[in-house]
Formats: structure tokens, C-alpha cells, sequence
């Protein structure tokens, strides 16, 4: 374990304890990982005869979720699904098949969030062909498309999708391509002993309500796991990171970008693909939530510092929401990320004489070149569309993000061809293949 200093270690130590009494939790683990390892854990209350331990076990509830999205992912990527396929080309039998697959991942179907059964997380779960059965135009409450709304019963459908693909339970599925290779060997769909109890917190007095827990069967992949802060901390450092063999970085990063929002125009919450999106203190963070009946549990990651946050409890509801970003403050205040010390890189001779001034129309931009042959095309004075490209087999470029998002970019003999866009060395360079025929520049 790479350990944070003492005085870190204290102050965030404190934090959980001051949500684990002012909060009322029975048992509150949180840790924070970075660099790829646990640089801190900490347990407060009781489970048992003493406090809880990374291999404590606790519900994950819809962290599940992205575990499930992840395995479609591979679907998508060994060419099985495409993202939008209607899920009626996988699942037949239901009243909405023209949703996609892409729109159950991001909450953006416009099902109703909870099956049409009784409260599916306090009561056993119904097959899957009794589940199919029982819906109906009804449990569509939105166009798709137009709006998130959270969908436990979408997830359902995408475990099933998983399940009919790989002719196993959506449940081995996760375990063989997700679990297994990361090293969750203590993630489980039934509790397995040492695991905290699930309880509920009187309002107005100390007391504590022992709350059920089912098979939730065809919802199961909505929230059915349980798992330990261990193996948690493995899957934090999994989404801080590159895909560790489970998904390609490109995958995992397709899977982070915001398909949705959650909260309106200038948004600090959304969701992306099975996966939710937070961004606080200028972080982008991504992970998932989870709730059941007697737990609570969130992870947090942040790929671009490689750090990751989570928390597991057993209670039902009370833990604060700012525990896992107060935590990640308290990392920067105490043990600030230092820059890493900047190198000399070799350059292809071809690339560097591509570097420097070039203009889009009348518009300065700069070419900058990045490892691995990438470039950064900026305007010089900060307005404009600025993007950055990957190089292809082909000789080309290919845009990561901003306006030119997966187009192309060529270089010719003099200029540089964007997607039809042509930048030259001078504005409206006449010894350009520019449409239009520029005259002459005059007073």
C-alpha cells in the first residue's frame, strides 16, 4: 500500500469519522487509491466484534450497473452489438424494442425506473420471462432520447442482452470478463461472511432496523452485488486508469464522455455510458452510486490525476454526498500532485517541419506535436476551435475532442486539408487548393 502521510492519514481519517457519528452509520469504510494502488483506508463503527476491514463485505447496489455496462462494451467492441441496435434485435418480447442499446446505458430510453412488481429491491425477483410479461406501453414514461431518466428496469433488459450473447447468466459473465481479471475475487451476488449487516436508522432515536435482502433475479443487474472496500479500491483504480486488459483506453473513455445530463443547463452531474459523471473543484470525475435496503456505496475516479474515492456503509440512507469529494480535497491540501518532470522527446523530422504557424482563412492557428506522433491544433489567440488529433495507419490524423471530433485531418504539399478546411502557412494562401479564389489583400 502506498501510504499518505501521517498527517494526511489524520485528517482524512477524521472526515469519516465525523460523518460516521454526525451521520448515524453503523460502519463506514472509505479509501482512496492513487498511482494504480490503496494510498489510504479507513474504518469506523462496528460490524461484528470490531471495526470494519478492507474484506468486509457490503452491498454495492447500482454500482452493478457499471460492472453490467462494461461486459456490453465488450459485446459492442468484438462487433456482437452495435450501440444502436434497437434492444429488440437482442431481446424480443418487449413493448418498447426500438430503444437502443446506447440509450439503456446512458438512462436516455425513457422507461420507467422500477419494473412493474412490487418494490423489486425489498422483495425476491420474478424471472426474466415473468418480468417480459408484465410490461407493457405504460412502463414507457418518456420519448427515447429526450430526457435522462434513471431506469433500474433498462439495466434488467441489458443483463439479459448479456446473458442471450454469451449463453451464461449476465452474473458469470461479469465474473469471467470483469471480476476474475481485475482481481475481485471478493465480489459476490449473495453475502459472504465477514459482511456487514444491512440496517436502517430510526429518524428520531438510536435504533437500528434490520432491512431484507433478496435474489433480486432478473433485476439483479440493476443492484445486485455485494462487495468489499478491497476489491472496490480495484475497480476505482480500473476506471482511474487504462482498462487494464478488460476494455481498450479508447472504450473506457468513450464510456466517460457525457451523454446526458442530470441536472440542467450549466450541469455538474450526468451520466455517460453505465456510467455516472461528476464535476467538482474542476475535476471530471466518473464512477457510480449505489443504494439498497441497509447500504450505501460510491466510487469516484479521476483518470487524469489516477486517483480514485470511494465509500461503502450499511445504512440506508444519511451519508453525506461531499464525503468522497471532502476526501479528495483533503488529498490535494495536504499532498498536492506534483507536475511530472518534462523530457526531451525525439521527433520525426517530417512532423517538427509541420509545427508552428498556420491559418485558417484569416484566422492564426498553432500546430503543436504531441508523443506518439499526435498533434494540437490551437488558435493562437484562444478563440476559435481547438482540438486534438491521433495519428492513423494511413498517414492521417483523426480528432479526439472539441468541433473536429473524429474527422480528419490530412497533410498536403503546403497545407493541411481538415475535413475539407484547408489551413495554410499565410492567410488565404493563393498556392492553396482554397475554393472561392482569393483576390488580392488591399487598404
Amino acid at each position: 500500500m502506498s501510504q499518505v502521510g501521517e498527517s494526511t492519514a489524520r485528517a482524512l481519517l477524521r472526515r469519516l469519522a465525523v460523518e460516521q457519528s454526525e451521520s448515524r452509520v453503523p460502519s463506514l469504510t472509505a479509501a482512496v487509491v492513487r498511482d494504480g494502488e490503496v494510498a489510504w483506508f479507513g474504518g469506523r463503527g462496528r460490524v461484528g466484534e470490531g471495526e470494519p476491514t478492507l474484506d468486509t463485505q457490503y452491498r454495492l447496489g447500482s454500482i452493478t450497473k457499471s460492472m453490467v455496462a462494461t461486459v456490453v462494451m465488450r459485446l459492442r467492441d468484438e462487433g456482437l452489438v452495435d450501440l444502436l441496435d434497437p434492444i429488440g434485435k437482442h431481446v424480443e418480447g418487449t413493448p418498447f424494442e426500438q430503444v437502443t442499446i446506447a440509450q439503456l446505458l446512458s438512462h436516455t430510453a425513457g422507461l420507467t425506473a422500477e419494473p412493474p412488481t412490487e418494490w423489486w429491491e425489498r422483495t425476491p425477483g420474478l424471472p426474466t420471462d415473468e418480468l417480459l410479461a408484465r410490461l407493457g406501453p405504460e412502463n414507457s414514461r418518456h420519448r427515447p432520447g429526450r430526457r435522462f431518466h434513471y431506469s433500474n428496469l433498462g439495466y434488467g433488459l441489458l443483463g439479459e442482452l448479456v446473458a442471450r450473447h454469451r449463453g451464461m447468466s449476465w452474473l458469470e459473465a461479469v465474473r469471467r470478463e470483469v471480476l476474475e481479471p481485475l482481481g475481485m475475487n471478493d465480489t459476490t451476488a449473495r453475502p459472504r461472511a465477514p459482511h456487514a449487516s444491512g440496517y436502517a436508522v430510526h429518524p428520531f432515536a438510536d435504533v437500528l432496523l434490520a432491512e431484507p435482502e433478496h435474489d433480486a433475479v432478473s433485476m439483479a443487474p440493476a443492484g445486485q452485488l455485494w462487495s468489499t472496500p478491497g476489491d472496490l479500491a480495484r475497480w476505482a483504480i480500473f476506471l482511474a486508469g487504462s482498462g487494464d486488459g478488460v476494455l481498450g483506453k479508447a472504450t473506457l473513455a468513450e464510456m466517460r464522455e457525457p451523454a446526458t445530463v442530470a441536472d440542467g443547463d450549466a450541469w455538474s452531474a450526468g451520466y455517460g455510458l453505465g456510467l455516472q459523471l461528476l464535476r467538482d473543484g474542476g475535476r471530471r470525475l466518473s464512477g457510480h452510486t449505489g443504494s439498497m435496503p441497509g447500504f450505501l456505496a460510491t466510487v469516484w475516479a479521476d483518470p487524469a490525476e489516477r486517483v480514485g474515492v470511494l465509500f461503502m456503509a450499511n445504512t440506508t440512507s444519511g451519508v453525506r454526498g461531499t464525503l468522497l469529494t471532502d476526501l479528495l480535497a483533503i488529498l490535494d491540501e495536504h499532498e498536492p500532485r506534483l507536475p511530472e518532470p518534462w523530457e526531451p522527446v525525439a521527433a520525426d523530422p517530417d512532423l517538427l517541419a509541420m509545427t508552428g504557424l498556420w491559418h485558417w482563412g484569416p484566422t492564426p492557428y498553432v500546430l503543436r506535436l504531441l508523443p506518439e506522433r499526435g498533434l494540437s491544433l490551437t488558435p493562437l489567440r484562444g478563440v476559435g476551435r481547438a482540438s486534438h488529433f491521433v495519428a492513423q495507419q494511413d498517414g492521417a490524423w483523426l480528432g479526439l475532442d472539441g468541433y473536429y471530433a473524429g474527422e480528419v485531418l490530412r497533410a498536403g504539399d503546403g497545407f493541411l486539408d481538415l475535413n475539407t478546411f484547408i489551413f495554410t502557412r499565410e492567410p488565404y494562401d493563393p498556392a492553396a487548393p482554397i475554393p472561392g479564389g482569393p483576390g488580392e489583400w488591399s487598404a
